[in-house]
């Protein structure tokens, strides 16, 4: 292991940007279809992952969405969630806050307390067992009619404590953010926090986070890469402290590269930009890989590298209190490994 991958991996981190969904691993896909008594058309967890070929944003959800098929009970769900605890836990993530997408399962019949029940009781045991503490983003999927997203939105009111904030996500082509203004609209008078995908290199991406801005009042946005090409963009961007999740190894898998250029310069021009893992079960790499990617091909030393987590702890979604505490740990570890 390189100085810079043993400094990355020791540092205490917070991920802010993966899909929960996106954490099912070969290996469990397989064990979760023979606990549901499915037939799955692949051999084995390696032929599966072989199959793990796509380009683009819209050829990664069809296997994505295809893939969520063996999570039908509360226990999958459960199992799910843990599975990518632990992984986070053994790479130093300390807080997390994970997608989820309650359309994806609804819509197959699987009901909605189902789902959030298993996470919830994951996300005590990782607490209570790892250390790891986690809040839950509860994504809409774009391509379906806003009505379906505010739908989901009343539902989830029966468990307001469990869910921290609402994004959007799925395929953005023709499914701009102003599409679900008034859901956020409502979402924010219910108390959520609120964010909203920006993918990398989709058409209209710069207008995208405009409207992100200007017509939702988003605290974050994710990924969001492309604002580096719009400098009163940059500009808006630093002076109201939005924060931006990049996710450098699946923008390697549907976009033309890491985009590690465009983040390194995002941090020399003081955006608030983190480091993510996205979809790690299907584009390899959770948060230590990620972070250790960007820094090779970019040059990053171990200044630009503890800003970036640090970014990640500055925009959580946190009581102050509980921010400093983490921020003193990073800060106490950068000056030990100094």
């Amino acid at each position: 292991m390189s100085g810079m991958s043993s400094f990355i991996a020791g540092m205490p981190k917070a991920e802010l940007h993966v899909h929960l969904e996106g954490t099912l691993e070969p290996e469990l896909k397989f064990q979760l279809a023979a606990r549901n008594r499915m037939d799955l058309p692949y051999h084995s967890a390696a032929e599966m992952r072989a199959a793990y070929t796509f380009d683009d944003l819209p050829s990664f959800l069809a296997m994505y969405y295809e893939g969520m098929s063996v999570l039908r009970r509360e226990e999958d769900f459960y199992d799910l969630a843990m599975a990518y605890f632990r992984t986070a836990q053994s790479q130093n993530v300390v807080y997390a806050e994970v997608f989820f997408d309650p359309q994806a399962h609804t819509c197959r019949g699987v009901p909605f307390g189902s789902v959030l029940g298993g996470i919830r009781q994951a996300q005590q045991a990782a607490e209570r067992e790892l250390g790891l503490r986690t809040q839950l983003i509860m994504c809409f999927l774009r391509d379906l009619p806003a009505d379906s997203a505010l739908d989901t939105l009343r539902e989830s009111l029966a468990y307001r404590d469990w869910i921290a904030g609402v994004g959007l996500d799925s395929d953005e082509k023709g499914n701009p953010p102003v599409k679900f203004r008034e859901v956020f609209a409502r979402a924010r008078s219910e108390g959520y926090h609120l964010t909203m995908h920006c993918d990398v290199d989709q058409q209209d991406s710069i207008t995208h986070i405009w409207q992100c801005l200007d017509d939702i009042g988003v605290e974050r946005i994710d990924h969001g890469v492309n604002c580096i090409g719009d400098d009163a963009l940059v500009q808006r961007l630093a002076d109201s402290a939005v924060g931006l999740t990049a996710c450098p190894i699946s923008n390697s898998y549907v976009t033309d590269g890491l985009k590690a250029r465009e983040i390194k310069a995002m941090l020399e021009r003081s955006l608030l930009v983190t480091i993510n893992s996205d979809d790690p079960a299907y584009f390899p790499g959770y948060m230590n890989e990620n972070l250790t990617a960007v820094a090779d091909a970019a040059h990053l030393g171990k200044q630009q590298i503890v800003q970036a987590v640090r970014n990640a702890f500055t925009i959580a979604w946190l009581p102050e209190d509980d921010r400093a505490r983490y921020l003193h740990d990073l800060a106490a570890y950068a000056s030990a490994s100094a």
